[in-house]
């Protein structure tokens, strides 16, 4: 014969629902059978109570964090291999710790396709998240696209300043295709908004001296790199594309679906 769950008083019930503690109202009936049974202290009913709302908070908080962070992929620091990446231990070791970060210091990563840029950017972005900051990710194109459209309604400045309550924002693919000079102007004004006041993390596979390719006045190409690299980690990465190998080592051949 079964036994039916237990069940809370209908007034306490009402009241976590009045005061949001969702984790509380699931487990305190239950808890109570375990505390009577138990005998446990009346403070440890209530520490163990409290810290499974906790928890349940936290978590829930992480999985909106990662929500708004909007990243493309899911990549971690443990998925990446420092023994065959071109960035040194030491750096790497500096970059999880994520020192810079609460620096309000930028991560600026250069260098050819396939060198493990994105995958560190990105994993970066998550080690944040899991560690309580706010992140939010963007494509120079999207990124360029979100402050066009706040300028269609005269709303840009409100939008950067939505952007920068992130406390990293994330910037990919710098100079995969050229700015206009509107577009490059928006730019130098969310990296301006940034500077000193939140940290940045960049990805582009053009190197600095180069960035006049994709930006169209050298003035602010200047005035952009003067800003984001003043307080700033630079790392170049090197070697022959990740993807490349990866296909190569499969005999040119796509990687079977699996089902």
């Amino acid at each position: 014969m079964s036994t039916a769950p237990p069940t809370l008083p209908a007034d306490l019930d009402t009241g976590f629902r009045r005061l949001r503690l969702g984790a509380m109202r699931r487990l305190s009936a239950e808890l109570l059978v375990t505390a009577k049974t138990q005998r446990w202290a009346p403070e440890e009913f209530l520490r163990t109570l409290i810290e499974a709302e906790i928890a349940s908070r936290d978590a829930s908080n992480a999985r909106e964090r990662m929500r708004q962070a909007a990243f493309p992929v899911t990549k971690t620091l443990e998925e990446f291999d420092v023994t065959t990446s071109s960035v040194k231990p030491a750096t790497f070791d500096y970059l999880a710790s994520l020192e810079w970060v609460r620096a309000k210091e930028n991560v600026c990563l250069v260098g050819p396709p396939g060198t493990g840029k994105s995958h560190l950017l990105v994993a970066l972005g998550h080690h944040a998240v899991v560690s309580g900051l706010r992140v939010r990710y963007f494509t120079a194109a999207e990124l360029v696209e979100t402050l066009y459209r706040g300028m269609a309604d005269n709303s840009v400045g409100r939008v950067i300043e939505t952007i920068l309550r992130a406390d990293l924002v994330l910037i990919d693919e710098i100079g995969f295709a050229p700015l206009d000079s509107t577009g490059a102007q928006l730019f130098f004004r969310l990296v301006a908004g940034a500077y000193e006041r939140r940290s940045l993390g960049i990805g582009s596979h053009w190197p600095f001296e180069d960035w006049g390719r994709f930006l169209p006045e050298h003035t602010t190409a200047v005035s952009l790199l003067d800003r984001l690299l003043h307080h700033a980690v630079v790392v170049v990465t090197e070697g022959e594309s990740f993807r490349m190998k990866d296909a190569r080592s499969k005999g040119g051949r796509p990687e079977p679906k699996k089902v």
